[in-house]
């Protein structure tokens, strides 16, 4: 094969073979890495969940209490999603997420010298505020290095992140809370905070020196292989954009120069809209999963903190795999629209279906985790279809204005089901409005997004 004259253009031939080669080659390099990052950065959204068994009760705070200071970090994290993601789009992917992860770190630690509501709110607020813009992101991120038609398979492994930090919350949190309470005076919670917080500091530093910005800065690769990715990655915005938004010859300053612009853009586009409705819809369901799975199998019967931590593990296990071969198989078709579809609507009868209270607690642990599975697999699905359907430099203000206004649902669901839980004293009444959101989600998208970009399909 011959060698390219020059770094931004590709050899003339490049078999499919070479392509996955290049594509594995980047995959080993950053995706690890990602995983772990997001692995962390979910344990420390989502033990809050596991820190209610017993932190309500040494400190008196009711169901209502809890869900808003949930709610709270939403807040902070969707008023500073889009600066963040304009920041990455301006500084790189290695500034942002150090500075993401050293910030949220430290907040996370400091949730162990919460005392009263006050304390409480004000420190998930901060957390919202400093883990803003770490998901989409990522998303963007991702759009530098692999094609549309690649990442619906790469984002079902960060959404298995999100199942995989349920099952470690469900493994080491209930250990640490109940064989670390009562040492050097302070509760299990407390050392739950501590202990789970401090990873994401240490990434910090990792991330400053590890990752690359983009595939022209890869030294890890050669200049083939840097040429032909971004040809690749570049093909997919030429279609809707006429521009080569990853081209060797975009930079930093010209992000800096359309960040308004874009904004602007983002904010006209009514496909942003209708993707964040599905996308609120949607996590309104995943969240509820997130932070209220542990409450949902003390109602099982189940009392014992370590036992209820233990059983989280099923439904998120289940759920990692099964998202991965859902969102795989949709890669392998070509094909969203249904997909997306099948599991949302499936999904919210599974939840509905929690509300008939059997008796058997395998066969309630079986309803929960088959909507565990489905719920979890929408997601990658879903954040498959936005990147390929917003062009150029908007793609960063896009990606980031739906995922700001989809996780308003983390401002309304935790509110919305502690005081349900609080009036009712339980949470079918719930169960039925997340099921009627899942399924209108899934119609959205059918009735909304009438067929895959060209690019997505190959």
């Amino acid at each position: 094969m011959e060698k390219s004259l020059e770094f931004g253009v590709a050899r003339a031939s490049y078999a499919p073979a070479d392509d996955q080669q290049i594509f594995s080659k980047v995959a080993w390099r950053i995706i690890p890495f990602l995983f772990i990052c997001y692995v962390v950065s979910f344990l420390d959204r989502i033990n809050i969940g596991f820190a209610q068994l017993q932190m309500k009760h040494d400190l008196g705070f009711s169901d209502a209490m809890y869900g808003l200071g949930a709610a709270v970090f939403y807040v902070g994290y969707v008023l500073c999603e889009v600066p963040s993601n304009l920041l990455l789009a301006k500084f790189g992917a290695r500034k942002t997420f150090t500075r993401i992860m050293l910030l949220w770190g430290i907040a996370s630690v400091c949730m162990m010298f919460v005392s009263k509501p006050s304390h409480f709110y004000v420190l998930r607020f901060m957390l919202g505020v400093f883990e803003a813009g770490f998901f989409p992101g990522i998303v963007l991120y991702l759009t530098y290095w692999f094609p549309a038609n690649r990442r619906a398979a790469v984002m079902s492994i960060f959404f298995a992140g999100v199942a995989v930090a349920g099952v470690l919350g469900g493994l080491v949190s209930g250990w640490i809370m109940r064989d670390m309470a009562g040492v050097m005076g302070l509760y299990g919670w407390q050392w739950m905070f501590a202990i789970e917080g401090l990873p994401a500091v240490l990434l910090a530093f990792v991330a400053f020196f590890y990752l690359t910005d983009r595939p022209q800065d890869a030294k890890w690769l050669d200049a083939d292989e840097k040429a032909r990715l971004i040809e690749l990655c570049s093909a997919d915005h030429a279609g809707k954009s006429g521009t080569h938004a990853n081209s060797a010859n975009s930079t930093h300053s010209a992000h800096s120069a359309h960040g308004l612009r874009s904004l602007a853009t983002a904010l006209g586009d009514p496909r942003v809209y209708l993707f964040a409705f599905i996308y609120f819809s949607l996590t309104c369901a995943a969240l509820t999963l997130n932070f209220w799975m542990p409450l949902m199998i003390r109602d099982f019967g189940v009392k014992d903190v370590m036992q209820v931590s233990l059983l989280t593990v099923i439904p998120n296990a289940i759920g990692a795999v099964g998202l991965m071969l859902i969102a795989r198989h949709s890669d392998r078709m070509g094909e969203r629209r249904k997909h997306f579809a099948f599991c949302t609507i499936a999904g919210g009868i599974a939840l509905a279906a929690l509300t008939l209270h059997l008796s058997s607690l395998a066969a309630m642990l079986g309803i929960l985790s088959i909507a565990a599975v489905l719920i979890f697999a929408a997601l990658p699905i879903f954040w498959a279809v936005p990147p390929s359907y917003l062009a150029g430099h908007t793609a960063a203000a896009g990606i980031a204005l739906i995922s700001s206004i989809g996780i308003t649902s983390g401002i309304v669901s935790p509110w919305v089901i502690g005081q349900i839980r609080t009036t009712t004293g339980s949470m079918d009444l719930a169960f039925y409005l997340l099921a009627a959101l899942l399924v209108m989600s899934g119609v959205a998208l059918m009735l909304g997004v009438k067929r895959e970009p060209r690019a997505a399909r190959r």
